[in-house]
């Protein structure tokens, strides 16, 4: 890959035209290019894509309570009649569907939780991951907002919290080189 990256136009003097002239359209090129780096910055880019993530799973998650630790009726009535898993041979009824009821709306609002604030961030982004996988299964028609959810999950489990985190701020409090 890294051949592949050496290969690729860079940014630089070799791109430019013979006679060192940029045309108007090349300079209007570079010019956006420049600005769009400047409001993109990595560590903005990835507290966005966090919020993101954590949006939809948290408005699904607090449809699940009627208090601290009580699920409503109607969570383990989705689970128990409507839900099913789309799997060869299915679909199938969801096992435990109360138990099943209960993890998925913690994790709605702990994962989402995690994820605003970048704490265990790579962790909330596998859990997130791993509940898309099964929405995915149960709603299969949906795979066009769920691999964007995935391709977010997968970003961030890659590519970390971003220095607008707690992570970021435990790292550097505790003398870790980079979280």
């Amino acid at each position: 890959m890294s051949d592949t990256l050496h290969s690729m136009p860079h940014d630089g003097p070799h791109n430019e035209p013979r006679n060192g002239a940029l045309s108007p359209l090349a300079r209007l090129a570079a010019t956006a290019d420049r600005l769009v780096r400047a409001v993109a910055q990595p560590d903005l880019v990835q507290a966005v894509l966090r919020v993101a993530l954590a949006v939809p799973f948290w408005r699904s998650g607090i449809l699940k309570w009627d208090g601290f630790l009580q699920l409503n009726d109607t969570a383990i009535d989705l689970f128990t009649q409507e839900f099913m898993l789309h799997l060869p041979g299915g679909p199938y009824p969801f096992p435990a569907p109360s138990v099943m009821a209960f993890l998925s709306g913690c994790g709605e609002i702990i994962f989402p939780t995690l994820l605003v604030f970048g704490l265990a961030t790579r962790f909330a982004g596998l859990g997130l991951l791993f509940m898309t996988l099964i929405v995915e299964l149960t709603v299969p028609d949906g795979w066009p907002i769920h691999i964007t959810w995935a391709a977010m999950a997968l970003a961030i489990m890659r590519y970390g919290p971003g220095r607008l985190s707690l992570d970021h701020l435990i790292a550097r409090m505790s003398g870790a080189a980079n979280s």
